[in-house]
């Protein structure tokens, strides 16, 4: 191929990977605005609200099909090979974590109609913990992918457990609850499936951080992740909600 063509090519590869960037980058917001929002709908029971947090979910659907569509054009338009296919096959990848976070935040919100005031104010600030450090998990992560930065990224990857560690509190709490007060049963069954939401929040972050390394490096993490989960739970399928 002659060197005008060559750097035509590269041109373009670059002006399409620069477009995937930002997409990712709303993608991202996005994704933890509806976050934020479904646990404020949670925490004041507020269903207005977490209507347009449901009917918001199909804005992230869009952006990832976007997604999907622009990292299909440009494998088959520009053939990227080594560091470049590793790019956009990591964006299509991160895309679709993000797309379960979304999800996981609707899942939320489409539980709250069915909850009281049946639990003590503590639990409660145990859940917006909780949401706080998987925010944090994600919005570091999503600069880790920014800043294609490595080391940003096992940072997210290596701080997963403390998610676990309290959803883990929280459970156990709950379970506590339930048992001394059977009034509460309703109430801790919902609240308990939100928990389980946001804990899976951060393992979509920890995802994230895998794809990140990955994309830069070439190779995976090649350890286990540090898991910090030790209950016992009911069965809690990720596609109930939907």
């Amino acid at each position: 191929m002659p060197a005008a063509s060559n750097e035509h090519t590269t041109k373009a590869f670059d002006l399409d990977l620069q477009e995937l960037n930002r997409m990712i980058a709303e993608m991202g917001g996005f994704a933890e605005k509806q976050v934020n929002e479904a646990v404020g709908a949670l925490s004041q029971r507020d269903l207005q609200r977490c209507a347009r947090i449901v009917s918001a979910d199909a804005n992230l659907d869009a952006l990832q099909r976007e997604i999907e569509h622009k990292v299909i054009a440009t494998i088959a338009t520009r053939q990227p090979m080594a560091i470049d296919l590793r790019e956009v096959i990591g964006i299509l990848r991160i895309a679709g974590e993000l797309e379960r976070i979304g999800d996981l935040a609707k899942n939320i919100a489409k539980r709250v109609a069915a909850l009281d005031d049946g639990m003590p104010i503590r639990t409660m600030r145990g859940v917006a913990h909780m949401t706080s450090l998987a925010l944090r998990q994600i919005h570091d992560v999503l600069d880790s992918f920014t800043e294609r930065d490595t080391l940003k990224a096992t940072e997210v990857w290596s701080r997963d457990d403390e998610i676990d560690q309290m959803y883990t509190s929280l459970f156990r709490e709950l379970l506590t609850y339930m048992m001394e007060d059977p009034g509460t049963l309703a109430f801790g069954t919902h609240l308990l499936f939100c928990a389980k939401n946001i804990e899976r929040m951060g393992d979509h972050a920890t995802n994230i951080a895998e794809a990140v390394h990955y994309m830069i490096e070439g190779n995976s993490l090649g350890k286990d992740r540090p898991k910090a989960d030790q209950t016992t739970e009911i069965k809690f399928d990720h596609n109930t909600d939907h």
